[in-house]
């Protein structure tokens, strides 16, 4: 789901739209500047002006990445399809389940440069803080369910989220349904325990 919408007239805009969709299909190392400015039908010094080098570019996709698909569909998709906070997180697998069932599914664009880049190249660390927002919003949904532990809650969440697109890129189609299966047994365990009752000692 590239999520970019058609490239408007903004010569910034037509850049950024175009490299989003080759990024997010085919990575970082794969396309050259020389190509999105092709695609972009922009001159080499457009680019250069808005974007100083590559590193740059990449940073303002990852950034809209999480504007569209962090922001804009996994968090306001899910509190949409969902009354409750705890029926806002598992519709986060309904939403992967369709996601992973469309042809122009192309996996977590952080995950991928994260992998791609390394953690020790500036898009890696970049990605990693990226992921760590997904995090946030997942941990904002914990607490308002009022599960225990919000932030590790949102960790083991997370490892959810991710193992199902990558299974997905391995071709297994019913991997968010699998997901979902086991994140219900997550909530259970960490729902708030009952307080046990006092024992009444002798008069």
């Amino acid at each position: 789901m590239a999520l970019n919408p058609p490239a408007g007239p903004d010569p910034r805009e037509r850049i950024l739209d175009t490299a989003y969709g080759l990024f997010a299909r085919r990575g970082i190392r794969d396309v050259g500047v020389d190509e999105v400015i092709e695609k972009a039908d922009v001159a080499k010094a457009t680019l250069y002006r808005h974007f100083p080098t590559k590193n740059d570019l990449v940073l303002a996709f990852l950034e809209r990445r999480e504007e569209l698909w962090t922001k804009g569909w996994v968090e306001a998709e899910a509190r949409k399809r969902g009354k409750k906070p705890e029926q806002q997180l598992l519709a986060i697998f309904d939403l992967f389940d369709e996601w992973f069932h469309r042809d122009d599914f192309e996996a977590c664009s952080f995950i991928n440069v994260l992998l791609e880049m390394t953690s020790a190249h500036p898009l890696g660390v970049a990605s990693a803080r990226h992921l760590e927002n997904i995090r946030t919003v997942i941990c904002t949904l914990a607490r308002e369910a009022g599960l225990r532990k919000p932030e590790e809650f949102a960790r083991s969440w997370h490892i959810l989220m991710k193992g199902s697109i990558v299974q997905a890129q391995e071709g297994d189609t019913q991997a968010a349904q699998r997901a979902k299966a086991m994140a219900k047994l997550l909530i259970e365990e960490y729902r708030p325990k009952p307080r046990q009752a006092r024992s009444k000692t002798a008069a």
